[in-house]
């Protein structure tokens, strides 16, 4: 795909982004299959297969991956990264897995206890299913928490491959009405968003596509014939950075986009001043990646499905803040991410008024509703303490509204800031790896998305969007 070709598509992306964050529906939570539920007993029908899915540079990636069936709350087609399971904690889950592959594959479930397992054979890691063969895991979801599964078979290859998905347990504490990521109010958020991290060597890929192709083509093959591929993967250099199994700009499309039929999730977090945006962070590769998010610091508050606290009733009190989340390689890490503005100087919705007025037919009374009253009492009514340039003087984004302040719009040239229709602020969550942000050595790509703080009032589409 050449250059200009590249340009398109993210230009049609991020028009389709514009689109979506204009979308009428009011919830926000993480797309995922939700199984079927019966007598407290969660299942789910899944399989690995094979597929192609793309990047944002046109290229497509022979790899394998987890699906389940549309009963499921699936596609039915095989994605990366896998299907998320949602699921509530003292649910038993259960778990019909089909293998799909040309070689002996399985579920692995790190962070669950007493998992049992029924059909195919047992492997080193986990009981193994081979071409064909279907085998049932069983568990009981006893703590809450953002969680991953992965192959138990050559795990090192079948991940790379792409086997690998997010479990997410939600808390049996938590209240009607309000959302907590474990059963404390400390973890009490308004919005959440997955990060499934993952890192692709596509060399690997071919590589092991070829061979699959040799071993289909031989005499007597059939739907039940069993290979073993292998890779060097000590000489493993990834070449594209995935978030949600997207690249960038692809991370903007909607959830279960047409285009991107193995990729059916996308990455990008929308909420309101003053919200908490819980983020779940999964190290989905093999290497670890340093995501940072603009705007303000995150708060982690739990780590491998573990609140991190001296005793539960303490709630997440040894939490610790940063700018850079540290995504490490098969862990998983929860986040609590907010804006309000506070200590900018000056007030984001630019009204210059005297906070001290209490004369609503003043002139200067502060006319700000309830929901405009995140900002630091100080900064309210505050002219903002630069100078603004001209539009003759301004280089224009693709997010930029063309004022500064929050819900506003200014004078933009024909088609300069297409993708904010709200008047929005839009903050970089990337990674600072700076070879990461690429699509086969193209700037911009990989890890790249935006944190999106929309005025109150503009409605956020469920999954965001």
């Amino acid at each position: 795909m050449s250059p200009n070709q590249i340009l398109h598509r993210a230009g049609r992306w991020l028009l389709a982004a514009a689109l979506a964050m204009a979308g009428v529906q009011a919830q926000a939570a993480i797309v995922g299959a939700s199984g079927t539920l019966s007598a407290g007993t969660r299942s789910f029908d899944m399989f690995a297969g094979e597929g192609y899915p793309s990047m944002a540079d046109g290229v497509q990636v022979y790899s394998w991956g987890y699906g389940a069936s549309t009963a499921s709350g699936g596609s039915g087609l095989m994605q990366i990264s896998g299907p998320t399971l949602l699921v509530n904690q003292g649910e038993t889950v259960s778990i019909s897995f089909t293998n799909n592959l040309p070689t002996r594959s399985s579920m692995l479930f790190p962070g669950q206890v007493g998992v049992t397992a029924s059909g195919g054979s047992a492997g080193v890691l986990a009981q193994e299913a081979a071409p064909g063969q279907t085998v049932t895991y069983t568990f009981i979801a006893g703590q809450p928490g953002t969680y991953l599964y992965q192959s138990g078979s050559q795990p090192g290859l079948q991940v790379e491959m792409g086997m690998v998905g997010a479990l997410i347990v939600y808390p049996s504490g938590n209240p009607a009405g309000s959302k907590w990521a474990y059963n404390h109010i400390g973890t009490a958020y308004d919005r959440e968003t997955l990060f499934v991290v993952g890192d692709i060597d596509s060399d690997i890929h071919a590589a092991i596509d070829e061979q699959v192709r040799a071993f289909k083509a031989l005499p007597g093959y059939s739907a039940t014939s069993e290979g073993l591929f292998t890779a060097d993967l000590s000489k493993r250099f990834p070449k594209y950075w995935t978030l949600n199994g997207r690249t960038s700009p692809d991370v903007f499309a909607k959830n279960f986009s047409a285009e991107l039929p193995h990729q059916p999730y996308n990455t990008l977090p929308r909420l309101h001043p003053g919200e908490k945006m819980l983020l779940r962070m999964i190290g989905a590769g093999t290497d670890l990646h340093p995501m940072h998010h603009h705007g303000n610091n995150s708060w982690a508050i739990a780590r491998d499905g573990r609140m991190l606290g001296s005793t539960p009733a303490a709630g997440p009190n040894l939490a610790f803040s940063d700018y850079t989340i540290k995504v490490v390689p098969g862990q998983t890490l929860d986040a609590l991410w907010s804006w309000t503005g506070a200590g900018l100087g000056w007030d984001v919705y630019g009204k210059l008024c005297n906070p001290a007025q209490a004369n609503p037919a003043a002139a200067d009374y502060c006319t700000h509703t309830a929901q405009q009253r995140h900002q630091l009492a100080s900064d309210i009514g505050k002219p903002i303490p630069v100078k603004l340039p001209s539009e003759f003087e301004l280089a224009y984004g693709e997010f930029y509204s063309g004022s500064p302040y929050l819900g506003d719009f200014g004078i933009r040239p024909v088609g300069a800031g297409a993708a904010n229709t709200s008047g929005g602020y839009f903050h970089m969550f990337h990674s600072h790896n700076e070879r990461e942000v690429v699509n086969g050595g193209i700037f911009p790509g990989g890890m790249m998305t935006m944190l999106v703080i929309e005025p109150h009032g503009v409605t956020i589409d469920v999954g965001q969007p």
